[in-house]
């Protein structure tokens, strides 16, 4: 385990826009965004060898410094973002300041580990499978996975584009506002949510300790909407989405990912390859199915949570789990995490993160959704959160 969330090498150091509403904050960049002149590796070194330097930043990192932040380094990730929990075959795992001895949650692991160090203001992650979210959770963070399609995406190594997302992490609401505004480009409203959901699948699939260390906020949360009531989130039952997302995602990567596959043969991580060679081998009976419920989710999900509605759930079923855990024991616990993650890319609402409590001493997030494009609601929720 490294303690250090930066990749090696020379920093990076971008000075933002003098006089930017950002101006006086810092940040870190993901090992997937371009930056202009330096190599963009995606967690791996025979990736960095054959991608091209970029000669332009990419868009979220462009945004963050026109708005006067400051640049401060790239991030460790998991390989190709192709990982959950944050552990790097080549380049280790960023150390979890809130858990140490605990992996960070990947594949953001190092832009989460950085925030949570106090090395950075904000970090520009991705999220497909739950790489944002779930390192949030970890870490004891405030960080979101926007509407699928909302920001440009440009100069964002892609995994599974129908999934895809940028997303980003701060220790605080107030600077977490500063910066979605930023990125939303959307000014956060005044206006709190007029009805809360609360999935009761969703907390009966988390360990009772996440369930009940969450408790308190959730009741905060009550005080916050006129009405509230508890609803199923998932009536197919949350395993099957996260089976369609898990055949879903590993095929779009493989075809991502094949022409450098195949053309470079590059050295990977067991876990990362076998992925790679299960989307590769998926039978397209399998792949329509997935692709139904997917269809099932999306109406789901727009039937939940009209304008005016959003959601609670647990980020993840438990804390974040030992570092260095051997193989057979990470399959069971990357199903468990996206069985509370999977609706994520499969029906592309906005979900952010906030700080919950702690569970067995390690922190845990309580997660809320909200109606496609109503990211700044779920903003401006979570500040009335903090300041009560």
């Amino acid at each position: 385990m490294t303690n250090d969330p930066f990749l090696p090498g020379p920093a990076i150091r971008i000075a933002g826009r003098a006089g930017g509403v950002l101006s006086g904050l810092s940040f870190a960049a993901k090992d997937l965004f371009d930056v202009a002149g330096h190599p963009t590796g995606g967690g791996n070194p025979d990736w960095a060898a054959h991608y091209p330097v970029p000669d332009r930043h990419a868009w979220a990192v462009q945004a963050l410094l026109d708005a006067g932040a400051e640049l401060v380094g790239k991030t460790v990730t998991d390989e190709v973002s192709l990982g959950i929990l944050g552990e790097n075959a080549f380049d280790g795992t960023p150390l979890n300041p809130a858990a140490p001895g605990h992996v960070p949650g990947g594949s953001s692991s190092g832009s989460a580990s950085a925030v949570a160090q106090g090395l950075c203001d904000i970090a520009l992650g991705t999220d497909t499978g739950g790489s944002v979210r779930v390192p949030s959770s970890f870490c004891g963070l405030y960080g979101i996975r926007p509407t699928h399609g909302r920001l440009d995406l440009t100069g964002m190594l892609p995994q599974a584009p129908s999934s895809d997302t940028t997303g980003w992490f701060a220790r605080d609401a107030g600077t977490f506002a500063r910066a979605s505004e930023v990125l939303l480009q959307e000014a956060i409203p005044d206006a709190l949510p007029k009805r809360l959901i609360i999935a009761t699948d969703a907390f009966g699939f988390a360990e009772a300790n996440t369930a009940a260390a969450l408790q308190p906020l959730l009741d905060r949360l009550k005080t916050l909407v006129p009405e509230w009531r508890e609803d199923i989130l998932a009536h197919g039952g949350l395993t099957a989405w996260a089976r369609a997302q898990r055949t879903l995602q590993p095929v779009e990567a493989w075809e991502t990912f094949r022409p450098w596959v195949e053309t470079h043969n590059p050295r990977m991580a067991f876990s990362v390859a076998r992925g790679l060679v299960l989307g590769a081998a998926t039978p397209e009976a399998e792949r329509g199915w997935a692709a139904m419920v997917r269809q099932e989710a999306r109406g789901r999900l727009r039937h939940l949570l009209p304008p005016g509605t959003i959601l609670a759930m647990p980020t993840t079923p438990f804390p974040a789990p030992k570092a260095g855990l051997p193989l057979p024991a990470l399959g069971p616990i990357r199903d468990a995490i996206l069985g509370l993650c999977a609706h994520g890319g499969l029906a592309g609402h906005p979900q952010i993160s906030i700080p919950g409590s702690l569970a067995d001493g390690r922190p845990v997030g309580l997660s809320l959704l909200a109606a496609r494009g109503a990211d700044a609601l779920l903003v401006r929720t979570a500040l009335a959160l903090e300041t009560r």
